[in-house]
C-alpha cells in the first residue's frame, strides 16, 4: 500500500494502527468522490487515476470550474483543514476511473499530538495547493485562449499520460473547458485548429502532442 513520504515519518507501530482506518474506494469516470457543501472529514490519496477539484456551483445553471487536478500518489488536503473552519466549497470528481485511499481526519488526532511535524508538513502541502490555485487564476485571467488550451494539454500529458507525448483520450473537452475557463466551443475550435496545423494527433486511446508542443513558459504551440 502506498503511503505519502510524510506519513512514513510516523513510527511503524502507529502507522499500522493508522492503516486500519484507511478505506480503498473505486470510482468511475465522473463519479463524485466528495460533495461540495459537506463538512469535510477525510484526507484523500489517489492510488490510481485522476481526480479534479471542482468549485461548487451556486445554481444548476452555473458552469462548473475545475481549479486543479490530483494525480496518482498525491494527497488532497485542503478539505481536511477546511473542516476546522467551514463547509467545503469544492467537490472532488473522478476525471478518469480512479481508486482512492480515504483516511478519516479523526484517525490522525493522536498522531498529530505525538508527532506535530507531520501536521506541519500536511499543512504546508495544503498551503502549496492553495498557492497553485492562486497562480492558475492569475494565468487564466491574463492568457489568450490558444495559450490557455496549449498549456492545459501540456499539463494533461503529465497528469494523465498515455503513450509518448499524449494524454488519456477520456479527458473530455468539457473538462478542459472547465479547467481553462473557456467555453467548450472555444476549446473545440482551438483543438481542431491545432490538429489542422499538425500540432495535435489522435489515436484510439490518446490525444498526442509533440514534445515541444508547450514549454515551461507556455508559449503558443508551433507545429514542426
Amino acid at each position: 500500500m502506498y503511503l505519502h513520504p510524510l506519513l512514513r515519518k510516523i513510527p511503524s507501530r502507529e502507522r499500522l494502527e493508522l492503516v486500519r482506518h484507511i478505506e480503498l474506494r473505486a470510482f468511475r469516470r465522473n463519479d463524485v468522490v466528495m460533495n461540495g457543501g459537506e463538512v469535510p472529514a477525510q484526507i484523500y490519496c489517489v492510488a490510481n487515476g485522476l481526480l479534479r477539484i471542482v468549485v461548487a456551483r451556486d445554481s444548476p445553471e452555473t458552469e462548473e470550474v475545475t481549479t486543479d487536478f490530483v494525480k496518482r500518489d498525491e494527497l488532497y488536503l485542503v478539505s481536511a483543514f477546511d473542516a476546522m473552519q467551514r463547509h467545503s466549497r469544492t467537490s472532488l470528481v473522478a476525471a478518469l476511473p480512479s481508486t482512492v485511499y480515504v483516511v478519516p481526519w479523526s484517525a490522525f488526532s493522536g498522531v498529530f499530538k505525538r508527532h506535530p511535524e507531520v501536521l506541519l508538513g500536511l499543512f504546508e502541502l495544503a498551503v502549496e495547493q492553495s498557492a497553485r490555485l492562486r497562480l492558475r487564476i492569475r494565468r487564466v485571467s491574463s492568457l489568450a485562449s490558444e495559450r490557455l488550451v496549449g498549456r492545459a494539454l501540456h499539463e494533461l500529458t503529465q497528469l494523465a499520460p498515455a503513450g509518448d507525448s499524449g494524454f488519456d483520450k477520456r479527458i473530455s473537452q468539457s473538462v478542459i473547458a472547465s479547467y481553462t475557463g473557456l467555453s467548450r466551443e472555444q476549446v473545440n475550435k482551438t483543438m481542431r485548429d491545432f490538429e489542422m496545423r499538425g500540432a495535435l494527433k489522435r489515436d484510439s486511446r490518446a490525444i498526442k502532442v509533440p514534445q515541444g508542443f508547450a514549454h515551461s513558459d507556455y508559449q503558443t504551440p508551433v507545429p514542426k
